[in-house]
């Protein structure tokens, strides 16, 4: 600190001079920005798939693939996104964790990004979290610290950066803040690129599952901020109080149970998430995101994880509604990650049965759309 100070004839001054810039630090900083930004440059755009539906219809049904990035999913945007944004502000500093409340797929790329740049990672989360995922944390260097009941991941992930003297990420405030939703060759962008030479290149819906609420509300304030005509949709699972919240207009609506489909719904309204940006919500029951990702497979060869189907399910369902119409048009979903994740839950069996889910009549409902047009009421 300097202080001047001049006197005399003139008015007094005193100058107050605190420079807390530090080489060392400043180095670090833009090594670890290049760092990140490189790894986006690197990245080609993941693809958009064509699910097959009859061609009388006129009906384009796609899904953005975000299991292709480098950590397997859609988080691996939001996780690049959320350590710019915290370098840049300042919060993330050489030697000091990384921490984050996740329920896998978050934690599972943002461990990647804090090994890219040399910072320990921890990741808090449900016990109940798939042991592939908590591998995937681990071997790309993380650290997973388990709590029994989710609404306890955040005070938990405050707490522990306290002791630590890390920075806690908090994907639920900063996920809508970080992602520039302009453009910047961010997932709605993309989408309009990739449909540009489609029949249809402008989608009817675009249908996007929310667990922070930040893609949701980058793909709508995109939508919006160039004037397209697409509406959103945003599909809810079990035990998540975001379509009650949406419904009753109440930012204070919880959950008293955690969402079955690993990385969506949540159990309080999330401050990234952005209802006002969204044109509609459906609440999708869980045997039925199981019923579609099964669908899934049977129709590209792909397995998706519970969240993709919760999302198919819904596509679907517009579908069947453009159909019954008589509307043509496009419709996209996303394929947030990939079903070797969740190889002991949404394609096994014993754990269906374990639960207590029935997706037979789910199953019934997706074929008969597909044979005939009508959905089964």
């Amino acid at each position: 600190m300097s202080i001047t100070q001049q006197s005399g004839a003139g008015a007094a001054t005193s100058t107050l001079d605190v420079d807390r810039s530090d080489k060392h630090y400043r180095d670090w900083l833009k090594e670890a920005v290049r760092k990140v930004q490189a790894d986006a440059n690197r990245s080609a755009d993941t693809h958009l798939l064509f699910f097959p539906l009859p061609e009388h219809w006129g009906i384009d049904l796609y899904l953005k693939d975000e299991s292709t990035h480098p950590t397997g999913s859609l988080k691996h945007r939001l996780a690049r996104s959320l350590f710019l944004y915290g370098l840049c502000n300042g919060w993330i500093r050489p030697g000091r964790p990384v921490i984050e409340a996740s329920s896998g797929s978050t934690a599972v790329s943002e461990a990647y990004f804090a090994k890219l740049i040399g910072v320990p990672f921890i990741a808090v989360m449900p016990r109940t979290t798939s042991a592939e995922k908590c591998r995937l944390i681990e071997f790309h260097g993380g650290q997973c610290h388990f709590v029994d009941d989710s609404r306890l991941m955040y005070e938990e992930a405050a707490d522990l950066a306290v002791r630590t003297g890390g920075h806690y990420m908090d994907q639920f405030t900063y996920a809508e803040r970080a992602t520039d939703w302009r453009g910047n060759n961010n997932i709605a962008e993309s989408i309009y690129q990739q449909l540009r030479l489609e029949r249809y290149p402008e989608p009817a819906w675009i249908v996007a599952t929310a667990g922070t609420g930040g893609t949701s509300a980058t793909i709508a304030r995109y939508v919006h901020y160039m004037q397209h005509d697409t509406r959103i949709c945003v599909p809810d699972p079990e035990n998540s109080c975001f379509f009650d919240g949406w419904v009753d207009n109440d930012p204070g609506a919880t959950s008293d149970s955690s969402s079955r489909i690993e990385g969506i719904g949540r159990p309080r309204m999330e401050p990234s998430f952005v209802p006002g940006a969204i044109d509609r919500m459906m609440k999708v029951p869980d045997a039925a995101s199981v019923a579609a990702v099964r669908a899934l497979e049977q129709a590209i060869g792909r397995r998706a994880g519970g969240s993709t189907g919760t999302g198919l399910w819904s596509a679907l369902k517009i579908v069947s509604e453009m159909v019954a119409e008589g509307r043509t048009g496009s419709v996209v979903t996303l394929l947030c990650d990939p079903g070797d994740r969740y190889l002991d839950k949404y394609y096994s069996d014993a754990w269906l049965a374990e639960q207590g889910l029935d997706i037979a009549p789910y199953t019934a409902t997706i074929e008969t759309l597909l044979a005939t047009g009508v959905w089964p009421e």
